[in-house]
């Protein structure tokens, strides 16, 4: 709750100290407005036109809200400073706009320009245009993608809206004002129909959303029904954005949410994925679970999911299923999000858990094996910890300690075959249908989205504990015990069995009583750490401990980029000195000369003590220091800059390509910005590092 506390009241202490003089000058009378709105319009004019009082449109100086570029990530700056060289306005819009006010992560910077699609993909290296019905171009930059979109693709798509809201315009009206303007009416929420242009340091606000940021509320720009009527993914995405910034809902936002969540049967299953992984893959699930069954809709997406909570809640047991993503919650953020492949691959274990119950020795043996990543670690770890009784309904069926190797090995070989097969749940509506009638009583509509492109993959993750666990080898070796959030992020296997065995340890240990605990950096150890109950007695955790996801802000509020994280230590480093990448060496280059002439003045020293030399042997010599010197500059330079695990070659060989692809967009960047502008931006970005002042306040209310 703090972080939410001191969000409100930063936004309203900075918001107070503007004068009206810094709105924009212009007026029209509400009258005249009134005329012009329904002159020449039917009767019965449309709900989501109102009478503009641009009186309220405001101009805010970014700094006053605690605002600075230092914020912008490099590869967004790098495209709003070629659009801006091109002679183009380029703006950053929409959620990181709401999420700098609120000195929050951004998810991602989308950027709007007067370019049009054809002019933004020639001022690009690499640049496609995406899309049908709302086309974008999608910018790769530095390791990147930025999403960029034309003014000119959403005014010709609202055509006839345009014409019906060109009666409202006011003829004084600055154009650049009508440009931002008529695009913002085109936006979901209030909170998201911000601009803020880097270069005039302006942050311009046409619809009221700085005072719902600061009073933390989400409102719909256009009448809720109207909105949600013209795209129903809006509810969804609405319930997303007030789960993680813990919003409220105006009262004609929550009430269309209700009349109108069953519309979100009728959407294209690729739009219902990608909300939904939003909600799952980025650190707030439980409270995007509690949301989604508050509004009726968990039983539409995940129905037996819904049962299953709504029977507990009535039996006041402990949710299994929640301290599963509330575990999850912990780890990931929006900086640090997941692949679909995790809260997939967790659905499937909860599913075989409860159609399947299982000795509590198996199910830590299970995730051990995974955590561990190999046969004998994992049992080792399991049998000690088994002493713990965790009495989870149904998921648990008994506990014994007494298990041979062998009948064990068999059991949890069998038990990771059932997980497999639960996919079909949430792949098929036959063996949906199938599977809920556990809850005869529940509601279901058949409608499953998981692709199965994805839910083969999540399968294939427990294939070798199938076929002969005892040989069972991750592959992920004896890395650091830390996450590599960026293989978590592209669904690398071996890092994603790894973070399912640690979330299924966590949720054991710390029981039904919510006495959660970390995985300790020592492997073989589990350190104790208390944590809120969860969804006990129907409650909701009023803090979450992100562990491995550090934010982008330092804890003063001197907000700056995030530093790369460093993964390995100085040893590790060393290893791995042969993987120092093409940049680093052109880098070096030009320090070569210097090194030469320190190598010089170590060759005549040398010479002076050793005496006479052959011309032969003093060059093999100078050549052996200077290789020497080269050598441990390199390495010097890996040690501060390397943050690779050690991973397999395959994966250096994807390392080495991004690398190269690299070297040419700055290439590519020096020519058009300039090398000193582009070196400057690079090093003052490294050079910040922090953590987010996150939290999650209570969501008590929640299921109401």
């Amino acid at each position: 709750m703090a972080i939410f506390v001191r969000a409100k009241s930063f936004l309203s202490s900075s918001l107070r100290s503007l004068t009206r003089s810094q709105r924009c000058n212009h007026t029209l009378g509400e009258r005249g407005l009134q005329a012009e709105l329904y002159s020449g319009m039917a009767p019965a004019p449309n709900p989501a036109l109102r009478p503009i009082d641009t009186s309220k449109w405001k101009k805010i100086q970014a700094s006053k809200v605690g605002i600075s570029l230092s914020m912008i990530s490099f590869p967004s700056w790098i495209v709003l400073k070629i659009l801006h060289k091109g002679g183009f306005e380029a703006y950053l819009v929409g959620g990181c706009v709401r999420d700098l006010l609120l000195n929050r992560t951004p998810k991602d910077f989308d950027v709007i320009t007067t370019a049009n699609l054809k002019q933004i993909r020639k001022k690009f290296h690499r640049a496609e245009i995406i899309g049908k019905r709302f086309p974008i171009c999608r910018v790769h930059i530095k390791g990147s993608i930025i999403e960029v979109s034309s003014f000119e693709t959403v005014a010709r798509h609202d055509a006839d809206k345009e014409k019906a809201l060109s009666s409202l315009i006011p003829k004084i009206c600055d154009e650049k004002d009508l440009i931002r303007w008529r695009n913002s009416r085109n936006r979901d929420f209030t909170i998201n129909s911000l601009f803020f242009d880097p270069f005039t340091c302006n942050i311009y606000d046409y619809n009221g959303g700085m005072s719902d940021l600061k009073s933390l509320k989400l409102r719909t720009l256009i009448p809720a029904h109207a909105s949600f009527q013209e795209d129903c993914a809006r509810i969804l995405r609405g319930l997303r954005i007030a789960a993680r910034l813990c919003l409220s809902f105006s009262k004609d936002t929550e009430r269309a949410m209700y009349d109108l969540s069953a519309s979100i049967g009728g959407l294209d299953k690729f739009r219902l994925m990608l909300e939904v992984n939003y909600m799952l893959s980025y650190g707030a699930a439980v409270q995007s679970i509690c949301l989604l069954q508050r509004f009726n809709l968990l039983n539409i997406l995940l129905p037996f999911q819904a049962a299953y909570i709504s029977q507990h809640r009535a039996t006041k047991n402990s949710m299994m299923l929640m301290k599963l993503f509330f575990n999850l919650d912990k780890l990931v953020s929006c900086d640090h999000p997941a692949d679909s492949s995790l809260w997939v691959g967790l659905l499937m274990f909860h599913l075989a858990l409860v159609n399947n119950p299982q000795d509590a020795l198996v199910i830590w043996t299970f995730a051990s094996v995974l955590y561990h990543g190999n046969w004998k670690e994992g049992v080792e770890f399991a049998r000690e910890y088994t002493k713990l009784e965790v009495k989870f309904v149904p998921e648990i069926s008994e506990f014994s300690e007494t298990k041979s190797d062998e009948d064990l090995a068999k059991e949890v070989a069998q038990f990771a075959s059932l997980v497999q097969d639960s996919v079909g749940v949430l792949t098929e509506t036959s063996n949906l249908f199938e599977s809920m009638s556990r809850y005869p009583f529940s509601a279901c509509s058949g409608l499953v989205f998981v692709p199965k492109i994805t839910a083969k993959n999540t399968a294939k993750l427990f294939d070798l504990m199938v076929e002969d666990i005892r040989s069972f080898i991750n592959g992920r070796g004896r890395m650091s015990p830390e996450i590599n959030f960026h293989l978590l992020g592209i669904g690398d296997p071996c890092e994603t069995r790894f973070v399912l065995g640690k979330i299924i340890l966590e949720t054991m240990k710390a029981g039904p009583r919510g006495d959660a605990t970390e995985i300790g950096n020592d492997e073989k150890d589990l350190q104790p750490k208390a944590t809120e109950e969860i969804l006990s007695n129907n409650e909701i955790p009023g803090k979450k401990v992100k562990k491995n996801a550090p934010s982008s802000f330092i804890p003063d509020g001197n907000r700056g980029m995030l530093k790369k994280q460093k993964l390995v230590d100085d040893d590790t480093a060393t290893k791995n000195q042969e993987m120092v990448t093409k940049d680093e060496l052109n880098d070096l280059a030009e320090k070569h000369q210097e090194f030469g002439k320190t190598c010089k003045l170590s060759e005549n020293k040398t010479n002076s003590m050793q005496g006479k030399i052959s011309e032969k042997e003093e060059k093999s010599k100078k050549d052996k220091e200077k290789k020497s010197k080269k050598h441990t500059k390199v390495v010097e330079k890996s040690k501060h800059h390397i943050a690779l695990h050690t991973v397999s070659k395959k994966q250096q060989r994807v390392v080495r390509e991004l690398n190269l692809r690299e070297e040419d967009e700055m290439d590519n960047l020096e020519k058009v910005l300039g090398k000193e502008e582009v070196k400057e931006r690079t090093e003052e970005h490294k050079g910040r590092a922090g953590k987010e002042r996150s939290g999650v306040s209570s969501l008590s209310s929640l299921f109401r």
